[in-house]
């Protein structure tokens, strides 16, 4: 059945308690069919280029936006790179790296061309931008503040419809696969949305036939779609509103009250400490200070952990890949311990700007 056809069929059937295993069905249906499509065009197309750069830097930050919105001038502001900036739209036709110092971190910024409605349907460079767009850290969603905020719900569409979730946290959904024994739902929260024949409906739908799934959260059939995809991802995003040197003190108060926002002008480049505090609060990127035995610490070269990786054992591999084998223990300085210093194992947990010294086994 096409997408098409299937809209159709939603559009006929009436919207109650009874058929809304039918259409949550039905939606799943076009959810996979969508991201077939796109995903798997977007993995055999041609990078195109200037698409195909290589991740570098301790973070990947990469600049969103229709054309014209500034993306050049920020990225030639914020870094030592130049990436051509004029008075029309579409400059940029490639996607150009640079490299922005903050903290004694370096963060990879991505200057992308700008994107148009449609793009998630393959107008424009769309798929290839919203391709790179996945490979990020963070997305700076780069908007003229002078124009109308319906540009952030476009491109944010843009950005759904090809598995990016924006500033959200992925569901709370379990899944195992099994050789044998159907689907086992396993309910760690009530469930008031779906019945169980809506879930395992879905999830055949996704060809998981034999599998284990645990709900720990009151799920909807969206949450049930992005946990069986396993594509999604899930991206923090800051909204740069650009150009404010254009709006009234007035409009830019309103403006302001946006979650995630921050106000700057490229041209004037006013407000950019809080765009690049922004940038590391949003990354939360954690630095390491090693201290040899019997020396100072390094403090000019940290090692930088992401957000998901800052326990002792990662930093071990970090720094080489057979250290962790020959750890013994640590010793900490710093938040993250009680004492200073205080002997740990691999498992415990670093915070910024921690001084560690490992300790080898003999």
């Amino acid at each position: 059945m096409k997408i098409d056809e299937i809209k159709a069929e939603m559009a006929r059937t009436q919207k109650n308690k009874a058929t809304s295993g039918h259409l949550g069905l039905l939606k799943a249906k076009i959810a996979r069919l969508k991201r077939e499509e796109l995903l798997g065009k977007s993995k055999s197309g041609p990078a195109g280029e200037g698409f195909d750069v290589s991740k570098t830097g301790d973070a990947r930050v990469g600049m969103i936006g229709f054309p014209s919105v500034g993306k050049s001038t920020l990225l030639s502001k914020l870094t030592v790179t130049k990436s051509e900036a004029a008075g029309y739209e579409f400059t940029t036709l490639t996607c150009i790296p640079g490299n922005l110092m903050y903290k004694g971190t370096k963060i990879q910024l991505l200057d992308l061309p700008g994107i148009i409605e449609g793009a998630k349907d393959g107008k424009g460079r769309g798929r290839q931008v919203i391709g790179v767009a996945r490979t990020c850290d963070l997305i700076l969603l780069v908007l003229d503040c002078s124009k109308p905020l319906t540009h952030k719900k476009i491109i944010e569409n843009e950005l759904e419809g090809f598995g990016i979730r924006l500033n959200k946290e992925a569901p709370n959904i379990s899944i195992v696969k099994k050789k044998t024994g159907g689907i086992h739902i396993i309910k760690a929260a009530k469930q008031t949305h779906l019945s169980d024949d809506t879930i395992k409906r879905i999830c055949k739908e996704y060809k998981y036939v034999s599998c284990e799934i645990t709900l720990r959260q009151d799920c909807e059939i969206d949450d049930i779609v992005d946990a069986v995809d396993g594509r999604i991802v899930y991206a923090p995003c800051i909204f740069v509103l650009n150009m404010i040197d254009k709006i009234s003190i007035e409009e830019l108060d309103i403006l302001a009250n946006i979650p995630h926002v921050v106000p700057v002008s490229s041209g004037e480049e006013w407000n950019f400490d809080m765009l690049k505090e922004e940038i590391w609060e949003h990354l939360q990127l954690t630095r390491v200070y090693t201290k040899p035995k019997g020396q100072l610490p390094d403090y000019n070269e940290p090692v930088v952990l992401r957000k998901d990786q800052k326990k002792v054992a990662d930093l071990c591999a970090r720094i080489h890949r057979n250290l962790l084998g020959n750890l013994k223990y640590a010793w900490v300085w710093g938040k993250s311990v009680k004492h200073q210093p205080q002997k740990v194992g691999k498992e415990h947990i670093l915070e910024d700007e921690d001084i560690v010294q490992i300790i080898k086994k003999c």
